[in-house]
């Protein structure tokens, strides 16, 4: 379940710099908080370099328009900027397929925003492709935008193929594919309101991080693709409720313990002929989780995840016959984490990555054996570049902190201890080339929004693409004065753990107690909130009005290790909820902390564990804000769920008592509940059954539902209305700062 806190800005830091210039001080208001341009300064997305690393391309905001995104290049020679396709000039303002509308919703990089979303580079290096209004166009470095297709049904995973033969995509449910200066074809049949090719299913878009149903051989020749049938998969009818009317879907949503999709892969040639199955073995209830070529193009690689994902199959596949066989496998306990570090290596070796040691690992795999590249208590994360003619493997990871992210590199023939590329206190991901031989880092970390570099495959900086720095025009200058350090610390769980936290204070008065907003999210597979990064204005607002903002990382969030990781399985709502009150018990300990007036705020996860909270400790909490809480885990999808609960029918279940339905009569502190009342994810449902529960036991609380907004509520004026609502929800329940009262 995607970590969200609402408006898509989360609940972050801003410090103060000690080099601050002595600049006129102005109040920061909820409205400049989310007006445009964006306070953090300019925030790049999608960066990558051209094939022949002269440019660095990326998706930028418009400073008048904060959620359009154009396209732009940076050439890394001279540093010059400009924009390669103006979105507004280049879109035709057509609305958005509800499919498109869907994927950028399990996309939460690009939830919220418009214009461009996405783009692909030509492997020459000449054009990029760029989808724009659901339609694809063609972009040439001098600036030439050629339209590629122009119909009434919107384009879904445009790519170009890796030799750069051909622009393939997905209309109607059906693969194209269009020979560069030809004329689309149709490769696929018999798509329709269940069957889809090239298409991923919802859970694997929402959970298992597969955003595409297709992949082309490294020579062209070849395409896998996957055929979608989903007529077995139940039918919720989700009611979007908008301003100006409703549209009824009848959605196809496989919620926990109910028949999944069908998923078949196909490997045909790119006119749709000599289409051969995959043997993906008897077991028709399983997911296809990864697929992957082989350099030479002669295997396929799959990874199939068994139903209850305690299982992990890699088969290696001949596309010619569509034979498979297996050539690893992974089992668990509880379950397995999926990751994107698989990558095929010449010869028939490839590099894996696998929590077998209690911890994620890169391994190499010759003749099914393995080979620890890494190892010690801290966590790979993601495989950013190999380079097989220098050995190295670069990847990024948290060995020195948790609560940091660097670039390392590593052997690949050998147990070594990893170099750390990137420079401590920061939190950095990271692009390279297809050679390794340089990196785009970009960076931040609680004093420093976003900064992004270009350096070599040593680490050295070459130059600064967006430096970004705090001050002279920065949209942040004007209120820097007020910044406060945020600290981070460190308490006990009630087994010993170490957990961490994170605490942001207005300047102290001596005898004051002031009152805490607390944040939260504590599931599993994300949402930590005790990162030292930077993440908006939010939380300095809410110091600003005299809150106290808290923090704390339970037992069962991701990063630390399964182990960690694995308090949660089958037993949702327990640790998770100790663990915040552990935080909670630190919290009345301190001489400025007011006891009675501690607040308590999540979303989606977080909602839920609001919920609980209230539930487990009546009186602890002098209000909780839920926003769009599973309620009910059985109305949630089969990916997620069953992965930490199991299936609903087993013999015990831990729904019952993992569920926030049947305990909601026992809540008695006042509660916020927020719900978009087109949420697809966790869908309305969660919240009328909460409603109907409370109302019928005379349970009072208090709700603001948003119509046309989805899980993300947020946008223009939304998010504004939203942080209001709760701020006169608290200032009504007597919770507010005194700075903040009427």
């Amino acid at each position: 379940m995607p970590p969200y806190l609402k408006s898509g800005a989360a609940l972050g830091v801003l410090l103060m710099l000690s080099t601050a210039p002595v600049i006129a001080q102005e109040k920061l208001t909820l409205e400049r908080v989310f007006a445009s341009p964006d306070l953090a300064g300019p925030q790049p997305r999608a960066l990558k370099l051209s094939p022949d690393g002269t440019l660095v391309t990326l998706l930028k905001p418009r400073a008048d328009e904060k959620e359009r995104l154009d396209l732009w290049a940076i050439d890394t020679r001279t540093g010059k900027q400009r924009m390669l396709v103006d979105s507004r000039k280049t879109g035709s303002g057509a609305a958005l397929s509800e499919a498109e509308k869907m994927q950028r919703e399990r996309d939460r990089s690009v939830a919220g925003s418009t214009g461009i979303t996405s783009y692909d580079w030509s492997p020459d290096g000449k054009s990029i492709l760029v989808p724009v209004d659901g339609d694809l166009y063609l972009a040439a470095l001098d600036g030439k935008v050629q339209r590629l297709t122009d119909t009434p049904d919107g384009e879904l995973n445009g790519v170009v193929s890796p030799k750069g033969g051909f622009v393939s995509f997905v209309r109607g449910g059906n693969l194209f594919v269009q020979p560069i200066g030809g004329a689309e074809r149709q490769v696929t049949q018999g798509a329709s309101d269940t069957v889809s090719w090239g298409v991923a299913e919802f859970v694997a878009q929402e959970e298992m991080d597969r955003r595409t149903g297709y992949w082309w051989s490294p020579d062209d020749s070849l395409i896998a693709v996957a055929r979608v049938d989903e007529s077995p998969v139940g039918i919720v009818t989700r009611t979007a409720i908008g301003g100006e009317g409703t549209t009824v879907y009848q959605q196809r949503y496989p919620a926990a313990g109910t028949p999944n999709a069908i998923v078949d892969l196909y490997v045909m040639k790119p006119d749709g002929s000599g289409q051969v199955k995959v043997d993906l073995g008897s077991d028709r209830d399983i997911y296809l989780a990864r697929v992957d070529w082989a350099k030479d193009g002669r295997t396929l690689y799959v990874q199939r995840e068994a139903r209850d994902q305690k299982r992990l199959d890699l088969l290696a596949v001949d596309p010619a016959t569509g034979k498979a066989k297996v050539i690893l496998s992974e089992t668990a306990k509880s379950w397995i984490n999926l990751s994107d570090n698989f990558h095929p290596l010449s010869g028939g070796d490839f590099l894996w990555w696998s929590e077998k040691s209690g911890h994620g690992h890169l391994y190499r795999v010759h003749d099914g054996k393995w080979t620890a590249l890494t190892s010690g208590d801290w966590e790979v994360k993601a495989l950013v570049a190999v380079d097989e003619k220098a050995g190295l493997a670069y990847f990024t990871g948290n060995r020195e902190t948790p609560l940091e992210q660097q670039l390392y590199s590593a052997p690949i023939t050998r147990p070594a201890a990893a170099r750390q590329i990137t420079a401590s206190g920061w939190w950095n991901d990271a692009v390279m080339d297809a050679a390794a031989s340089r990196a785009v880092i970009t960076r931040q970390n609680s004093d420093q929004p976003k900064q992004v570099y270009l350096a070599d495959n040593s680490g050295k900086q070459l130059q600064w693409l967006s430096e970004n720095a705090l001050k002279g025009d920065h949209p942040y200058a004007p209120y820097l004065a007020s910044h406060i350090k945020t600290r981070f610390g460190t308490i006990k769980a009630a087994d010993g753990t170490t957990l961490y936290t994170k605490i942001m204070t207005p300047p102290i008065e001596p005898g004051k107690r002031y009152p805490v907003f607390m944040i939260h999210y504590g599931g599993p597979g994300g949402g930590r909130q005790v990162t030292n990064t930077w993440s908006g204005a939010l939380s300095q607002y809410l110091v600003d009005r005299g809150w106290i903002v808290f923090a704390v990382d339970n037992r069962g969030t991701p990063d630390r290790g399964k182990a960690f990781e694995d308090h949660l399985y089958r037993a949702m709502g327990t640790v998770e909820v100790t663990d915040q009150l552990a935080g909670v018990d630190w919290l009345k300990a301190q001489s400025f902390v007011d006891p009675k007036r501690i607040a308590t705020y999540g979303w989606s996860y977080g909602g839920y564990m609001s919920l609980k909270l209230l539930e487990k400790a009546p009186g602890v909490f002098a209000a909780a804000v839920a926003g769009a809480p599973v309620t009910k885990w059985e109305l949630y999808d089969t990916h997620y769920t069953e992965r930490y609960l199991g299936m609903p029918q087993d013999k015990p279940s831990a729904y019952p008592a993992s569920g926030a339905i049947d305990e909601a009569v026992k809540i008695s502190d006042p509660l916020m509940l927020i719900h978009g009342m087109s949420d697809d994810n966790v869908v309305f449902e969660n919240a009328t059954a909460l409603m109907a529960k409370m109302q019928g036991a005379a349970v009072p609380f208090e709700m603001m539902a948003y119509p046309g907004q989805t899980h993300r509520v947020g946008g223009p004026g939304i998010s504004v209305h939203l942080w209001h609502t709760i701020e006169d929800f608290l200032a009504r329940r007597g919770i507010a700062p005194d700075a903040a009262k009427p």
